[in-house]
């Protein structure tokens, strides 16, 4: 074994094993030392971002195509710049490794009065912090340094969550005996008579309907039931659909998939198939407000039969120990056979709404977006008219949709987009983002074009906070956002040679710059002008919905 090998190696061949090959951040001095780890490694390589906050993005973007995601910041000032994205990857299940480069345990130990500390000796205050939204914390030392690591990652893996190692400077450069063996993974646990019991009141409740319908989300996707859902879907045919923020977990070209299910703003026959059922199947479901409009939605717990990541419920009746997939599986299985005396409906796919005036609008864009898009494409849609426009698109096949909208944290998709090329680079990613978002993590579009890398972004120009102009304050000036040259700005942040950048108000002008960046060599930043007040009919909807929850009572 060779003298060299050391804490900081040891913890950056385990992030190998889990199939991380980037590492996000920002370097500061706490970190640096790993940092030069990190460079030297065959198989993690160092992206630096922006700042921590977007690199806190991009690892959530790049945990969304790959197992996990890995980022580094400095102690203090770094993590809690961070801190918001971490938070969002808890609120919606991705399993990012936070690494905080602290002060060397000698100084911690001292109470020694350092930058980056809140001056007063304590050097826990910020790991404190970090436990709200973190599924495991770690403070390292050369003592526990390999049982640690081992259990934050499995942890993290396991829970589909963040985790949080403290990784003093001194700790980084401390010797390891021996290389890391193979990661043992924890399994979830299956109770096989609870299986039998979930299947028996799963037969009696479905034995009994002449119409089931099923609800896909998110969960479904981050707990590895996607593939046994497909397989399921193929082989049974049962009306289906998703929420937002699950959209893409199932196949939208499907004959049985009725659209994007959002409560009583769905559209008439979505929302006829799925609630006017006698049973209705939901997997990884989480109903949120923004997704629900408002919790409109009518789904009556006693015709339910509802899969979560580790427990089954059929009605009222809980059925613990049952990872999802085992569940979806259970009840592929028993549906074979009961779906010959199920009605199937027929399935009329809601067509997008028509533009009605002459100039470019919301219905006129999504109309040529859904156009553009092509199978295995990676659309990201910012949380606002992008989201909620996008939500009435129809995705081809091996689409995947990436949407924020239980955390919500405006700006997110732009580095996300980052994360999601460099975990992807082979793909084509699209990016819809708002104006107002896009000012808050413009910065990361000089990363892209410093990695070479050719999202195509449009930037949907209607002139400030469209979103908050629905829910309050149309016309107050908080609403109102600086002007920015946006066709300039990414020649600003990197080679122009390496974008391309359009500007669009008119069907036709829009309709000849996507045939122009179809095939694009570099990135295509196209700014797509549109009227002020101008949102989908679900944004409408589930801006009526939050002013009301809003208000005084």
């Amino acid at each position: 074994m060779s003298k060299n090998y050391t804490v900081a190696n040891y913890l950056l061949d385990r992030l190998a094993q889990m199939g991380i090959r980037h590492l996000f951040g920002v370097p500061g001095d706490y970190n640096l030392q790993f940092l030069d780890h990190v460079i030297d490694h065959p198989q993690v390589t160092w992206v630096g971002c922006a700042n921590e906050l977007n690199a806190a993005y991009a690892a959530d973007g790049y945990a969304r195509c790959k197992p996990a995601a890995a980022m580094l910041t400095t102690f203090g000032v770094g993590e809690l710049s961070a801190i918001n994205g971490v938070a969002g990857s808890y609120a919606e299940y991705l399993p990012v490794i936070h690494i905080v480069g602290a002060p060397t345990l000698r100084c911690q130990r001292s109470g020694e009065l350092l930058h980056h500390s809140l001056g007063d000796g304590d050097f826990g205050h910020f790991a404190r912090m970090a436990k709200e939204v973190t599924i495991a914390q770690a403070s390292l030392t050369a003592a526990n340094a390999e049982a640690e690591i081992d259990r934050l990652l499995t942890t993290a893996l396991f829970e589909r969550r963040p985790v949080y190692l403290l990784l003093p400077s001194d700790v980084a450069q401390a010797p390891l005996a021996s290389r890391p063996a193979p990661l043992m993974l924890r399994q979830p646990n299956l109770s096989a008579a609870s299986l039998q019991a979930f299947v028996k009141a799963a037969r009696v409740q479905l034995q009994a309907a002449q119409r089931v319908s099923l609800l896909a989300d998110f969960l479904a996707d981050r707990f590895g039931a996607q593939q046994a859902l497909s397989q399921w879907m193929q082989e049974v045919s049962i009306p289906h659909a998703t929420l937002l923020m699950g959209k893409s977990v199932l196949d939208e070209t499907h004959a049985a998939f009725t659209g994007t299910y959002a409560g009583a703003a769905s559209a008439p026959p979505v929302k006829q198939l799925i609630e006017g059922a006698d049973a209705i199947i939901s997997i990884g479901v989480r109903l949120t407000d923004t997704i629900t409009a408002g919790f409109s939605h009518s789904l009556p717990a006693d015709k339910c039969i509802d899969i979560q990541p580790f427990e089954a419920r059929v009605g009222q009746q809980v059925f613990s120990q049952i990872p999802m997939r085992d569940a979806v599986i259970a009840l592929h299985q028993l549906t074979l056979p009961l779906c010959r005396h199920w009605t199937l409906p027929v399935i009329a796919r809601t067509p997008l709404p028509q533009s009605h005036g002459g100039g470019l609008d919301q219905h006129g864009f999504w109309q040529q977006v859904q156009d553009f898009l092509r199978p295995g494409d990676i659309v990201l849609a910012e949380q606002g008219t992008a989201s909620f426009g996008a939500a009435a698109l129809t995705l081809p096949q091996g689409c995947h949709f990436i949407v924020q909208p239980l955390w919500g944290s405006i700006g997110y998709t732009l580095p996300a987009a980052f994360g999601v090329q460099t975990a992807e680079p082979e793909r084509r990613v699209i990016l819809l983002i708002g104006d107002g978002s896009a000012q808050l993590t413009a910065q990361e579009l000089g990363s892209m074009l410093r990695d070479g890398q050719k999202p195509i972004v449009f930037l949907l120009n209607n002139d400030g906070y469209t979103v908050e102009r629905a829910i309050h304050g149309p016309e107050q000036r908080y609403n109102d956002i600086a002007a920015w040259n946006w066709t300039l700005l990414p020649q600003a942040m990197g080679d122009g040679q390496r974008v391309k950048t359009l500007r669009v108000s008119e069907p036709e002008s829009l309709r000849a710059a996507l045939s122009e960046v179809n095939d694009c060599d570099r990135l295509a930043f196209i700014e797509v002008i549109l009227p002020k007040m101008d949102i989908p009919e679900l944004l409408d909807s589930v801006s009526r919905a939050i002013q009301v929850r809003n208000a005084a009572a």
